[in-house]
């Protein structure tokens, strides 16, 4: 009787490169679901040979792959997997005497500081069922988003670019499924200020219902002649990153921003959520993920309602702004010293 695919079998292992394709045994599971699909380019040529149907002549010039990590909450502990290949492997600094680790992912604001493929951290994976198993090397991440909603967890998503994807005999490997945390919406916080403020002052209270950030990251992998099918090295070109913020209908709120909006004024976001309290304190308390973001609103819509209740949502395009000198910049504390 022929084996069949159970959906409750699937797994997602992810292992970090020592260097990029160079792939290592030290697996860990994915705590989410996604699919690893084979994307290499194949060609049937055109061709005047008098055969009516076409011969089945065919090659393929490029080699690459694709793992969409779906909608999934997002947690404390994995969350630095996205961060680590899509924008930069940060170290991890224990915080003083506490029990935390700081990472610090700072987005490049100058050629001085523009990160090298060196800088990032890229992946192995493996995924499929009890029938098939299937692995790529050389995963980095495209793009991810970070969406929340009032009583609900904080969702991510990203999309990694992977080499070649192949069947892989070994199966699975023996990997660990870490304790997560959820990171969960209405823990945030969001704060606004001026451009010549400090960052993370003012609060905006009782009006923060849900958000959307998008990163496109910027890595990008090129394809050169260097002896293989897939690419050759990677390099990072002006990210693109985007948040829209659906407010109640406030005065201090959306009133503020919408003034904001069309004065053509800077503004400085901090969104910061914090979890379960850290075994020891430090400079953190708990397990927290901040991101911090400069740059101006680029449009509000109209009014809008929930159930009765009037609300609008904003949407805030990220850019460097000089009187603050930031750009955008993502802070993660958990007690992981090593992802």
């Amino acid at each position: 009787m022929a084996e069949y695919g159970i959906k409750s079998l699937r797994q997602i292992q992810m292992s970090r490169e020592s260097a990029i394709r160079t792939p290592t045994t030290d697996y860990t599971v994915w705590r989410g679901t996604g699919t690893l699909q084979d994307q290499r380019v194949v060609v049937f040529p055109d061709e005047d040979v008098g055969i009516f149907g076409g011969t089945d002549r065919q090659y393929v010039p490029q080699k690459m792959g694709e793992l969409v990590m779906e909608d999934t909450p997002a947690t404390y502990e994995q969350i630095g997997h996205i961060f680590d290949a899509g924008l930069y492997e940060a170290t991890p600094v224990a915080d003083g005497g506490g029990s935390g680790y700081v990472r610090t992912y700072t987005m490049p604001q100058a050629s001085t500081d523009i990160k090298q493929s060196t800088d990032l951290q890229t992946y192995g994976f493996k995924g499929g069922d009890n029938v098939d198993v299937e692995y790529a090397k050389g995963s980095f991440v495209r793009s991810f988003s970070l969406s929340g909603n009032s009583g609900e967890a904080v969702n991510v998503t990203a999309t990694w670019e992977t080499c070649e994807v192949a069947s892989d005999t070994d199966g699975f490997e023996t990997a660990t499924t870490p304790s997560v945390e959820e990171i969960l919406f209405s823990k945030a916080e969001l704060y606004i200020d001026d451009s010549t403020d400090t960052i993370g002052t003012t609060q905006i209270d009782g009006a923060f219902i849900s958000m959307d950030l998008s990163v496109t990251t910027g890595w990008k992998s090129i394809f050169s002649a260097d002896g293989s099918l897939e690419y050759s090295g990677l390099k990072q070109v002006m990210p693109e990153i985007m948040l829209n913020v659906t407010f109640e209908h406030t005065a201090a709120g959306v009133v503020a921003e919408k003034a904001a909006w069309r004065a053509g004024t800077s503004r400085l976001i901090r969104i910061q959520a914090e979890g379960s309290a850290l075994e020891t304190s430090g400079s953190y308390d708990y397990n927290t993920l901040i991101f911090d973001l400069a740059g101006k609103w680029e449009s509000f819509e109209a009014i809008g309602d929930e159930d009765g209740d009037d609300i609008v949502t904003g949407t805030f395009r990220c850019r460097y702004n000089s009187d603050a000198a930031k750009f955008f910049e993502a802070v993660l504390v958990n007690e992981v010293d090593a992802l």
